[in-house]
């Protein structure tokens, strides 16, 4: 198979043919272990482990109930969308379908690959030039009534999501595709890895892949070295080498990911920093630093990671809710190979917590479990399970171009109680993301002895300080002045609805202090009511306080916190 090669590497369009090279069977991992072709039916499902096993089970048993056969594709997992399928899930099914291998389930995983490398966009003079659809059933992205909307329309880091799991399946199950459809996989491959190499960051609206953006930067570095080398396109393979090394170059600087503590990215992220380790030869820079970057950053979760509240305290650079007992979190999938479902804050049926839709990813982290656990340091997968006792954690993280200076991390964690926070002083409020309601700088939660709890900063300012002492969180802002506001988001309580001010908080004494006037509004967000809307899924009460009207100074909230039964 022949096809046009239009890679472009440092800016400059190499045009030419290529020859695409299959390797038809799976071979060996970087680190020699051999593949499944000689096993039988269900084989490979039972060779895992039983925390792995189960974690496949339970979310392919999940998935199955949303497969449409005759279109084979999911359903999405919305109760929303009028019966509409969705891709990206699709791809993670389909890999579950082959790893499975019962039944008709090859025949079906194959219709599925099928018909998603069919909603592929082949036009190279297209931004979107080898993403996939996100729906079957939506119209051709650039079509007039459609429009090109980045993040609407089409979103670029499908293309890294489903490119990477093809990977997986080439690597793991392609013993059982036939001829035709291992040809399509990679030429698919190809078609994703250019479209990725159009990718470059903007400070204003439009892509912003920069290699801080973490978790699509490692996939997109990681696809390109693959299908670089497989492929013997070196031009492709040298580009997924540069994306890598500035990826660790970044984390360098703090061994941390530049998109730091996120239960969601962070899962995403330690997902393409396994495909590094195990599918790159020696000789890739990514094989070689994977391992180190996959041990650091468990060394910062088991820093954070709160056994006893099940969940990995703040701050959090991008979050979909905060409690991980009541949101899934990808984090939580990966914690549940290593120390059991129970353990890890899902609930018995994860598919009904709020984020739910990331409970596809189940069959995809089962399949890389044996390997990523192998990649983080025995001490840290023995420690998970039970709280250590109080302790603080303090690191950094950067994000340029969004970071004018590193974002200072500070965390103290005692017996049912945690205080996260960082400081940062960025182009934009909201830190890296640049998104308000999914930052959180300072947090705090505790148990109430029915629920966990937050307080959570909503951020309003570019640039915030902090400063985290047991039992109390500073925060200022160093440029702020008498505009300025601090917001307080605090959980809704399932024993008490109704709140008319700080002492109707269940199980937490709070007084606030500083230079702040201390007379506060609150308002409350809900579903059906109040003056905003959720943060994410949840509901919260909103505590804001404002400077007094002839203040100068730098404004500053303190906040003393103390347990109460």
């Amino acid at each position: 198979m022949r096809l046009p090669s239009p890679y472009i590497l440092g800016g400059c369009a190499l045009a030419g043919i290529v020859t695409i090279h299959l390797l038809l069977t799976r071979g060996s991992d970087a680190t020699g272990s051999v593949g499944w072709s000689g096993l039988g039916s269900g084989s490979y499902v039972n060779s895992m482990s039983p925390k792995a096993k189960e974690l496949f089970t339970e979310s392919m048993d999940w998935m199955d109930t949303y497969y449409d056969s005759n279109a084979g594709y999911l359903y999405y997992f919305s109760s929303s969308t009028a019966l509409r399928h969705e891709t990206r899930s699709s791809s993670w099914y389909a890999l579950g379908l082959l790893a499975r291998n019962e039944g008709n389930d090859v025949t079906e995983g194959i219709k599925v690959i099928t018909n998603i490398i069919a909603g592929q966009y082949k036009e190279p003079a297209n931004e979107w030039y080898g993403n996939y659809q996100r729906e079957p059933e939506e119209p051709k992205v650039g079509s007039s009534k459609y429009g090109t909307g980045i993040y609407g329309t089409w979103d670029p880091n499908w293309r890294g999501f489903v490119s990477t799991t093809f990977i997986v399946i080439m690597e793991e199950f392609s013993h059982l595709l036939n001829q035709t459809t291992q040809d399509l996989i990679m030429d698919s491959l190809y078609h994703a890895a250019v479209g990725d190499s159009y990718r470059f960051g903007h400070l204003g609206p439009g892509d912003n892949l920069f290699p801080s953006y973490t978790n699509p930067a490692i996939m997109r570095a990681f696809a390109s070295g693959w299908v670089g080398r497989r492929m013997k396109e070196s031009n492709m393979t040298r580009a997924g080498e540069m994306y890598g090394q500035e990826i660790i170059d970044l984390f360098n600087e703090h061994n941390t990911l530049a998109e730091f503590n996120s239960g969601t990215y962070t899962g995403v992220s330690l997902f393409g920093l396994t495909l590094w380790a195990k599918y790159l030869p020696e000789d890739s820079v990514m094989a070689k630093n994977g391992p180190s970057m996959v041990a650091h950053t468990w060394r910062a979760i088991a820093e954070l990671w709160h056994p006893g509240l099940r969940n990995i305290a703040g701050p959090w650079d991008r979050a979909y809710g905060h409690d991980m007992n009541r949101y899934l979190s990808l984090m939580s999938l990966w914690l549940w190979p290593l120390i059991g479902k129970e353990n890890t804050g899902l609930v018995d049926r994860p598919e009904t917590m709020s984020h739910s839709a990331d409970y596809a990813w189940g069959p995809v982290f089962a399949v890389l479990a044996e390997k990523h656990e192998s990649l983080i340091p025995d001490e840290i997968v023995e420690g998970l399970s039970t709280f250590r006792g109080e302790h603080t954690f303090k690191t950094a993280s950067r994000a340029p171009p969004w970071d004018h200076a590193a974002r200072n991390v500070s965390a103290w964690l005692s017996d049912n109680i945690t205080i996260g926070a960082e400081s940062c002083d960025g182009v934009a409020v909201g830190g890296p993301i640049r998104s308000a309601r999914s930052f959180n700088p300072a947090v705090i939660q505790w148990d109430t002895g029915d629920e966990i709890s937050f307080i959570s900063l909503f951020p309003t300012e570019k640039a915030i300080d902090i400063d985290v002492k047991p039992w109390s969180l500073t925060i200022s802002y160093p440029y702020g002045g008498r505009d300025s506001i601090f917001t307080l988001a605090v959980g809704a309580f399932s024993k008490m609805p109704t709140v008319s001010g700080w002492q109707d908080v269940p199980g937490l004494d709070v007084k606030t202090s500083g230079n702040v006037g201390q007379d506060y509004q609150l308002n409350f967000g809900g579903s059906h009511g109040g003056s905003s809307r959720t943060l994410g899924d949840f509901e919260f009460w909103n505590f804001t306080y404002t400077m007094p009207q002839d203040f100068q100074g730098v404004p500053t909230i303190v906040i003393d916190l103390k347990l109460r039964a």
